[in-house]
Formats: C-alpha cells, sequence, structure tokens
C-alpha cells in the first residue's frame, strides 16, 4: 500500500508518541502481542492519514482511540474471549482521561513501558530485546544485528518475553524504588543502546537515525528525574547529551561520514556540551563512578578541544583504562587501542589489536579491521591498510560507513 511521501515531521511524532500510545492500551489489557497489533494498525492509520489530513488536534488520544477500536475488533473476532469482551466494553470509561489528557513527563507511560520490559522475570538479554522492539522501535533484524543472532532466533526470544511479560501479573505502573533499583541498570543499557542505533545506525543508508538519538535523550531526562539520587543516571544523559553535540558536523551534505579530526567544530551544539559538563562535574562527586560517567567524561575531553591536534590523549587514555577495568567491552578494549596508539605510537596500538582478534565478540565485526587500517596508515603501511580498509568496508551493514571506507582505501591506492 502506498501512503504516499513519508513527513518527517509526522515520522518524528509518531516515534515519540508509539510507546506511549503501547503503555496506555497495556495499562488496561496486557496482553502485550494483541495491544502491540493495535497500536501497529493506529501508526499506519496514522501514517495514511495526517500527512493529507494534518495531525489531529490530541494526536496521542487520536492513537490510542484507533488502537481501541482495532482491539475492540479482534476481541469480538475470538468467540472464546467473550466475557474478556464485554467486561472490556462495560468498562471503556477509561478511555476518557487518556483521550482527553495533553502528553507531558508526568502522564507519560513510556518509562514504565520501559521498566515493565526489563521486569525481572525476564533475562537481561530479553529484557532489553524485547525493550528496543517496544519502546526503541526497532526492527527485529536491527536487534538481531545488534545482538549477533539470526533474526528468527530473536522473532522468537521477543515473542517468548511477551508471553512472559503476559504471565508474569507485573502490574502497569512504575516500579516502587526497591523494584527499580533491580531493573535500573537494564534500564539505562537499553537507552544506551537505543542512543548508538540513532547516532550511529548499524545498517541502511542513513548514518544517523535522528528521531531515535532524541527519543534516548528524552527518556534519559525522564529517567534522570525520576532517579536524582542516582550518579549513573546523570552520566547517562551527559554521555548522550556530550556526543549528540557533534551530531551537525558528522556527515556533509551528502550524508558522507566526516570523522572527528576532521570535523568542523563550530558546528557542534555548545549548549548540550555545557549541559553535559555541567551535569558531568555534579555527578562524579556523588559516589562510586560508573561506566557511563567515565564515557562522559572522555566525550567531554573530546568536545572541549578546540581542534583534533589539542586533544588531551593522555587523559583519555587514563580514562579508557579506568573503563577497562569496570567494564567487559570489547568496543571499550578497542577504543583503549587507539588511545594507546595516539599516546605512545600506532605500533603499540597494533600489538593491543592482536590481542583482540580471538575475542569472538569482535569476530567479524567491520570496526576491528577499521581500527587496525588506521593504525597501519599512522605506521606509514598503506598497502596493509587499504587491505583492511578493503576487509572492513567488506564487513560493514551501514552504507555511509562502508562508503567512508572503501573512499579511504580508494585514496591510499592513489597514494592521496
Amino acid at each position: 500500500m502506498n501512503t504516499g511521501p513519508l513527513n518527517p515531521d509526522v515520522e518524528r511524532l509518531l516515534r515519540e508518541l508509539a510507546p506511549q500510545a503501547l503503555g496506555a492500551m497495556l495499562r488496561r489489557y496486557r496482553d502485550f502481542a494483541a495491544v502491540e497489533d493495535a497500536v501497529q494498525d493506529a501508526l499506519m492509520a496514522a501514517l495514511m492519514q495526517w500527512p493529507r489530513e494534518g495531525a489531529p488536534e490530541n494526536p496521542r488520544g487520536w492513537l490510542i482511540q484507533v488502537a481501541s477500536r482495532r482491539m475492540t475488533d479482534w476481541l469480538r473476532s475470538e468467540a472464546a474471549r467473550r466475557q474478556r469482551e464485554e467486561k472490556f466494553a462495560a468498562e471503556s470509561a477509561w478511555l476518557a482521561p487518556l483521550l482527553n489528557a495533553e502528553s507531558s513527563p508526568q502522564e507519560d507511560d513510556t518509562l514504565a513501558l520501559l521498566f515493565m520490559c526489563c521486569h525481572t522475570a525476564l533475562s537481561r538479554s530479553s529484557a532489553i530485546a524485547l525493550t528496543l522492539r517496544a519502546v526503541g522501535g526497532l526492527t527485529t533484524a536491527e536487534i538481531a544485528r545488534a545482538f549477533l543472532v539470526p533474526e528468527a532466533t530473536m522473532a522468537q526470544r521477543i515473542s517468548r518475553a511477551k508471553q512472559a511479560i503476559k504471565e508474569s501479573g507485573v502490574p502497569f505502573r512504575l516500579p516502587v524504588e526497591a523494584e527499580r533499583a533491580e531493573r535500573l541498570r537494564t534500564v539505562m543499557h537499553v537507552l544506551y543502546l537505543i542512543f548508538n542505533e540513532g547516532y550511529a545506525s548499524s545498517s541502511g543508508s542513513q548514518m544517523r537515525r535522528d528521531d531515535l538519538a532524541q527519543e534516548a535523550i528524552r527518556l534519559a531526562r525522564l529517567l534522570r528525574q525520576l532517579q536524582p539520587d542516582q550518579p549513573e543516571t546523570a552520566g547517562l544523559l551527559a554521555l548522550m547529551l556530550l556526543t549528540d553535540a557533534r551530531r551537525a558536523a558528522r556527515t556533509n551534505a551528502e550524508g558522507e561520514l566526516i570523522p572527528l579530526e576532521r570535523q568542523d567544530r563550530s558546528l557542534w551544539n555548545a549548549d548540550q556540551i555545557a549541559e553535559g559538563v555541567k551535569l558531568l562535574s555534579a555527578a562524579l562527586p556523588e559516589g562510586a563512578v560508573g561506566p557511563y560517567q567515565l564515557q562522559a567524561a572522555i566525550a567531554a575531553v573530546h568536545d572541549e578541544a578546540p581542534r583534533f591536534e589539542a586533544t588531551d590523549w593522555p587523559q583519555i587514555l587514563a580514562l579508557y583504562t579506568l573503563l577497562q577495568r569496570i567494564s567487559d567491552n570489547p568496543v571499550v578494549d578497542l577504543n583503549h587501542a587507539i588511545a594507546v596508539a595516539m599516546v605512545h605510537g600506532p605500533e603499540q596500538g597494533l600489538e593491543r589489536l592482536e590481542q583482540l582478534d580471538a575475542n569472538p565478540r569482535l569476530a567479524g565485526h567491520h570496526r576491528l579491521s577499521a581500527a587496525r587500517a588506521h593504525l597501519l596508515e599512522m605506521a606509514g603501511k598503506p598497502d596493509a591498510a587499504r587491505q583492511q580498509y578493503r576487509l572492513a568496508a567488506s564487513l560493514a551493514t551501514s552504507l555511509p560507513e562502508r562508503q567512508y571506507l572503501i573512499l579511504q582505501a580508494a585514496r591510499l591506492e592513489h597514494g592521496r
């Protein structure tokens, strides 16, 4: 079905409202799969109507109303569920406050949905996968790539997670403080993954998905308001702001990737950098320093350098060394090797990369080959660097990244 050209403003609005509508529906009816189908139908209807007729005065209420009609139709089609349908119809007054409510952080069900998806009844990997689907709006294929598993495997995992939530009997609400503490780590990790997918898409023709990145920042702000006593919630928000501040300089008019060393820093968002640094400065003295605070500190060092050559690489190396001690993440090890090269020379960095070749979580990942190509070029070995750029390009699933890597190989081939 052809819905005509998509309106970016409508898409952005629907991206923000989709988890809110899903959360509002789940508050009343807890069949995750059926509710998700109903909300997806409502989103499709909005994509067809709103660009042509304009968004309704209360778009959130419109989505909930349409999804509720789909839900009612589904209930009517299930003879075995007639009793549930009658109860649903009799209690339809629950829709009134939702349809008349203005969207606000206090009435936004997205955080409740986020915490429900991260319930302790689920394994951490299942919770993350379900939340990326329900809150982040990522496709099953995108989530499968993030987890490095087949799409069919991920589809089964998400389906089982929905069923587990349904059977757990957990009420749809923000958890009490003790329950929140149990789920907070997973919630923050999910928001981090959603932001990363928005800031640097893992696949497709676009380098960025700004709607995802901005939704992650919005939810991180809400999480910070909910847990102001947790330094890591401030660290996570600071990390997002300090990283997203470079967004406008990361690609050119054609959407091609611009590496950090060649970015026009006048395009960086000074307000976001100032807010991120302020958040981080307030969080660091509050208690034990966690991985998000350390990553935010690294981002701040980059952002506060007036030019690439003035970057304080020894400080970045020290921060990555601390991060390695508290984080089991091969990407941290990869970035640490690059920082070693910037401080102690490319040969030492290459030695660190060799130690990562045996890590199964990095096997076949384009970033390892791309980092090796960069350090080989720094070491004055253009032929070896060119081969690694080509290998990295063959492994990359993001078209802008692949094109950038191909261009780097071609540049070395022609001696430019």
